[in-house]
């Protein structure tokens, strides 16, 4: 793993992980990283809040070639903690202020935001940090200087031994002057929180340097607040309220208590404080744990008796994703504003926004998960294999056959290369076609459980292909980044992930393209999707092998199609790159509800950057992806899987211009009885008008802005009353515009039923839903009042 950071100038040993010291670089994501944390509200003393990278940039350049200070990147086990500066308080700052003596040494704290503050944190990089000046840097006095308004500073002196001396005017401040010797810092609560370690080497954290006790600690907070969240947003558990906006959920007949903060919005949306949690046992205090607090709520989840630990599996796979997150994928939302598609899509940290355990990958150890996984942003070049023709199926859109998809999609020597290996082994490459596999498919699926196929060369190993490609979020989806004009390639992948072994059926896949095309021409065809730029990617080619012994014996009548027989199969999707316009980006709709993890929401940072009002903003974004969902469903009748990652945003000025549907042959329905053109009985499935209607109010209200408002409302953008104004006006325009069609589907009813995602996923994690019946398998826990509803009639602020 390729991970490595500078070698720390100290390691010192905390009770809330190893801190380290680096020379602090000012380069371009250590910028990045200070400009995020000292324009953060909490930085105000820092008086940098309206700086900019430059200026950061600069500030810390001119520390590096000041001989009398200091700056230091402080880590807590890998994870980013902040900044320390140290300087002598005799030559800068202080000079002539104070009474100077030898010895003393001047020191500056910065604890970076954080999304999930753990307790005790500021007092392990205090302690740490005097530790070291004491012992390792020989200070006989350590002097600091906060302004005077700051008190969570001058407690934490105070914690630490720090006497003070008295106001003090500094340039730009009054300041607090306070001394702390060694002496005093023995004696004081922090005194014993703090060892040095021996030697400033790498720390020697063996082959996963992220599973360590500081990330894990935030990794845990986070899930238990998320699973508090949307476990009572589900109705399985009823957290009480207990004064002053705390509330109190009791577990394991009330021995184990929770409390925390939190304020709810629309749609029975709870907003946690996560640095508010608390957790006691037999009360005592005691760490959040998410696999405890599972087992402690099994009963009220419903979760099968056989099916916990698999469950607590995909808990604890969730929790080292996370963790791997807050060490590897730092890049904080100011510069993700700007970034390019798959720097997002790589740096994405939360997963599905309502599941709870969201990163399961069951399958993927340590090694591929920094190989695979889409937060490791490794390029990753595809297997190839050739299958026989015979044995195997391949379908494409109109006007797309096998020879033209491979010689858009292959470099000519790469196609000739296969061709070689197919010869040399006395194969005829006439009898094959070329198929793309993932690697780790290959290495742990193919090459077992298919081995005798590949001995009777019906299955032929071709090499790898020439093209890096990047994982996309969903795991199995590949972006080409050598040629980002070429299609997406989407594989089987045998790893358990959110209630699915994610593999691909032939027999499914055989009528996704003419899915494709014809929803891609209802789309087309129709003025209000236009106007609006609504588009889809077509999955324009799709191959599958059935030649193994599985296939056979699901044909017989002996077995059963299941995940063996969905091992060997891929799809060719169309790039929105070649389709973009000058001054567009690209950026997934997912993107919208990521928050780094300082806190920041990356949502806030475009609608500020936009110079827009929030208003304006919200509505651009409803009018490019509400109102074309609700198009396709009243005029068409056709219904999507719209959630965040299955929308492609095109932004502009990093205002919403237009959004891309995609994932269209697994997750597209019909929910009538309308007439379709021959091969498309599959993906009708016939609802009464209120299910349908949840394909809005379920997938797009609560999947998706449910979480979007809450974010815009915790910044301080938009409050989430005035938000669902906006979607209601939106909603009605478009009703307004065409009334035929706009009674068709209540999308205006007063409530509507609360079909739960986790519900789904605790009944049967191995297979949450019957694919070719999914209405069938929805869960429901009463009803929600509708936000637009309410609002429809609302006045809207102008913008």
């Amino acid at each position: 793993m390729n991970h490595a950071h500078p070698a720390p100038a100290a390691r010192i040993a905390t009770p809330g992980g190893i801190l380290t010291l680096e020379p602090l670089v000012p380069d371009g994501p250590s910028v990045e990283l200070l400009h995020a944390w000292l324009t953060h509200p909490r930085s105000r003393f820092w008086d940098m809040l309206d700086a900019d990278p430059a200026r950061v940039r600069d500030a810390f350049v001119a520390v590096a070639a000041d001989p009398h200070s200091d700056a230091w990147l402080a880590r807590l086990d890998r994870v980013p903690l902040g900044v320390v500066e140290t300087y002598d308080p005799g030559a800068v700052l202080l000079a002539g202020h104070y009474e100077h003596r030898a010895g003393d040494a001047g020191m500056h704290l910065l604890l970076a935001p954080a999304r999930t503050p753990v307790p005790g944190t500021s007092g392990a990089l205090m302690a740490a940090v005097l530790r070291w000046l004491f012992e390792e840097r020989g200070a006989r006095r350590v002097v600091v200087e906060p302004d005077v308004r700051n008190p969570a500073v001058h407690r934490l002196n105070e914690r630490a031994g720090f006497r003070v001396h008295g106001p003090l005017e500094l340039p730009g401040k009054t300041a607090l002057l306070s001394t702390c010797t060694p002496e005093r810092f023995a004696a004081s609560e922090l005194g014993h929180a703090a060892r040095l370690l021996p030697g400033a080497g790498p720390d020697p954290d063996g082959p996963v340097p992220h599973l360590g006790l500081h990330p894990m600690r935030v990794a845990h907070r986070h899930l238990c607040c998320k699973a508090i969240a949307e476990f009572a947003h589900e109705r399985l558990v009823r957290p009480e309220p207990v004064g002053d906006g705390a509330f109190e959920l009791r577990t394991d007949g009330g021995r184990v208590r929770y409390r925390f903060r939190a304020r709810r919005t629309a749609l029975e949306h709870w907003l946690l404080d996560e640095g508010s949690l608390r957790r006691t046992v037999d009360g005592a205090d005691a760490e959040p744990d998410a696999q405890a607090l599972i087992t402690e709520l099994s009963p009220r989840l419903g979760i099968p008796p056989h099916l916990l630990g698999t469950y607590l599996e995909e808990i604890a796979s969730t929790l080292a994703s996370a963790a791997y997150k807050l060490v590897h994928r730092t890049r904080p939302s100011t510069a993700l504003a700007a970034a390019e598609f798959q720097d997002v899509e790589s740096a994405m940290t939360e997963g599905h926004p309502g599941f709870v355990a969201n990163n399961g990958r069951i399958g993927l150890g340590a090694t591929e998960h920094d190989r695979f996984a889409p937060e490791a942003a490794r390029p990753v070049r595809l297997v190839w294999v050739a299958v026989r023709r015979e044995l195997s199926r391949f379908d494409a859109v109109a006007g797309l056959d096998e020879e033209a998809l491979h010689a858009g999609e292959l470099h000519p020597a790469v196609r000739e290369r296969f061709r070689d290996r197919l010869t040399a082994l006395g194969l005829d490459p006439g009898d094959y076609r070329p198929m793309p596999v993932h690697p780790h498919q290959w290495e742990h699926r193919v090459t077992v459980t298919f081995a005798p196929d590949l001995a009777r060369r019906d299955l032929v190993l071709l090499g790898e292909g020439e093209d890096e490609h990047r994982a996309q979020q969903s795991i199995r989806t590949f972006f080409n980044t050598s040629r980002p004009d070429r299609h997406y390639v989407k594989t089987a992948l045998a790893v358990q992930n959110m209630g699915f072994l994610r593999g691909l059926s032939p027999r499914y896949m055989r009528d996704t393209p003419v899915v494709n095309d014809w929803v891609a021409g209802v789309v087309a065809a129709d003025p209000v999707l236009t106007a609006a730029g609504f588009s889809v990617l077509r999955e324009v080619a799709a191959v599958g092998y059935t030649g193994d012994a599985y296939h056979r014996a699901a044909e017989s009548g002996h077995g059963e199609e299941g995940p063996h027989t969905k091992m060997l199969a891929a799809l060719w999707r169309e790039s929105p790159v070649p389709a973009l316009a000058e001054g567009e980006r690209l950026a997934t709709l997912a993107s919208l509800l990521h928050v780094d993890a300082g806190g920041t929401p990356l949502a806030a940072v475009h609608v500020r950057a936009s110079g827009l009002s929030p208003e304006e903003w919200v509505r651009r974004l409803l009018d490019a992806y509400l109102v074309p969902v609700a198009r396709c469903l009243t005029a068409h009748d056709l219904v999507f899987m719209p959630h965040g990652e299955n929308l492609v945003l095109v932004l502009a000025d990093h205002a919403p211009r237009r959004v891309i549907m995609k994932d269209i042959g697994e997750e597209v329905a019909v929910v009538t009885d309308r007439p379709l053109p021959e091969g498309l009985d599959r993906i009708r499935h016939v609802v009464p008008p209120a299910t349908a209607a949840l394909s809005v109010h379920t997938d797009v209200f609560d999947g998706v802005l449910r979480h979007l408002a809450g974010l815009l409302e915790a910044d301080g953008l938009l409050d989430a009353d005035r938000f669902w104004a906006i979607a209601a006006r939106c909603l009605q325009n478009l009703a307004d515009a065409d009334p035929a069609t706009a009674g068709r589907v209540p999308l205006f009813a007063p409530r509507f039923e609360h079909s739960c995602l986790n519900r789904l996923q605790l009944l049967n994690t191995l297979q949450m839903v019957d694919l070719s019946d999914q209405a069938s398998s929805l869960q429901y826990a009463g009803t929600l009042e509708n936000p637009v509803a309410a609002a429809r009639s609302a006045p809207l602020p102008v913008p």
